[in-house]
This record gives structure tokens, sequence and C-alpha cells, in this order.
């Protein structure tokens, strides 16, 4: 088998796993794009974690930090929306172009309470264009 072969069988593979084809079609499980449903506010959301819906934020980043996750990278943000705020991680990643202190992000996906905190895991997510704050 080629491998060219293998990778698309691995992605196959690792598509049905999540449940999620990542293309928008019938059988996604997350919205398409972060701006399909209407936002909720954190302090709202965060004690909602029951059945873990996909909800849909948005807020300022305040903090941004990278740190270890099981020997791994990760980077770390807290999000504020005045409600609440909720930690957003993205692991793998030890840094995201625009992803800085001040900018405004919508983000969604499912919220769980890791620590006794609120926090959203590899989310979909868009930065708001600078001045639109």
């Amino acid at each position: 088998m080629t491998a060219e072969g293998r990778a698309g069988k691995r992605g196959g593979r690792l598509r049905r796993l999540l449940g999620r084809s990542g293309t928008g079609g019938p059988g996604e499980d997350l919205a398409a794009e972060p701006a399909a449903a209407p936002c909720t506010r954190i302090g709202d959301c965060a004690s909602a974690s029951a059945g873990r819906p996909v909800v849909r934020v948005t807020g300022t980043l305040r903090e941004v930090r990278e740190r270890t996750v099981a020997g791994m990278p990760a980077l770390e943000a807290r999000l504020d929306d005045g409600s609440a705020c909720l930690d957003v991680v993205w692991l793998g990643r030890g840094a995201i172009a625009g992803v800085e202190p001040g900018r405004s992000m919508v983000a969604s996906g499912r919220i769980t309470v890791t620590g006794g905190k609120p926090v959203l895991f590899n989310p979909r997510y868009q930065l708001q264009p600078r001045g639109q704050e």
C-alpha cells in the first residue's frame, strides 16, 4: 500500500472515531462555523454542562499562556464575556497566530468541568477583526 493510501485510511478511521467528517455535511456533530448559532453567556453555559451540548460563546481573551499537558504542548487562554470566565485549551499547540490577550474571539464546542472550572478543549474558533472588540 502506498503512503498516500495509508494516510487516507488513517484519516477515515480518525473521522469515524470522532464522529465528524469535518465537511459540514449532515453527519456533522459540531456547527460548521462558529457563527452558525447564537452566542450563550459563559455564566449560563458553565453551569449547564448536563448532557454537554455544543455551545457558542464570545468574549475577550484575558490571559494566554503555553503549558504542558502529559508531556505535550498546550495553549491555554482565559475567555471573559463579563458574566464569567472560561478556560479555552488547544492541546498539541504551543502557539496560534492572533490568539493574544485583548483579542475578541468566538468559540464553539463542548464544555467540560476540569478541576472545578469550565474548560473548552480544542474549540472551533474565529478571531474577531481588530478594532471591533
